[in-house]
């Protein structure tokens, strides 16, 4: 089962253990979760924001909302808002809108986790598509991505 190549080449590049599940066409967080058999909790989401002319990447769980005003003290920035899929949609080559792994760094994005995915000692996430995610121990996901850890997300 092919992930987004980016994200494949970079885990085994640096030796992350993980494995890769598929499930039906999913397009929401809530639907993926469902469809893989995993707690809200513990499927990681992907939401991008605009802060001034800058995006950021935040990664919290699938049962949780953002925050954007606590999102705005973190960056500091004046306005925060959650992005429109056209300002974003080019910066994640081959990967469709929706399925963005919480892998900023490999595209060029700050990321921001929510310290609530530490509650967890895995991640399961969007590898690329509507179809497949991935598991991998929390650990290895902060040591490759280097989130800044912070709280901003609400649980719904």
């Amino acid at each position: 089962m092919p992930i987004l190549a980016k994200l494949q080449e970079f885990l085994e590049a640096n030796k992350a253990a993980y494995s890769v599940h598929a499930h039906p066409t999913a397009f929401t967080a809530q639907e993926v979760a469902a469809l893989s058999h995993v707690k809200g909790r513990a499927l990681a989401k992907v939401v991008i924001v605009k802060a001034g002319a800058d995006l950021a990447m935040l990664v919290l769980p699938a049962d949780h909302r953002v925050d954007l005003n606590r999102v705005k003290t973190i960056l500091g920035a004046k306005d925060v808002r959650l992005a429109q899929e056209a300002e974003f949609s080019g910066v994640f080559p081959g990967c469709p809108v929706g399925a963005m792994p919480p892998f900023g760094n490999l595209f060029g994005l700050p990321v921001y986790a929510d310290r609530s995915l530490e509650k967890d000692e895995e991640i399961v996430f969007n590898a690329g598509t509507h179809t497949l995610t991935a598991k991998m121990a929390l650990r290895d996901f902060v040591r490759l991505v280097k989130p800044r850890l912070e709280e901003f997300a609400v649980h719904m």
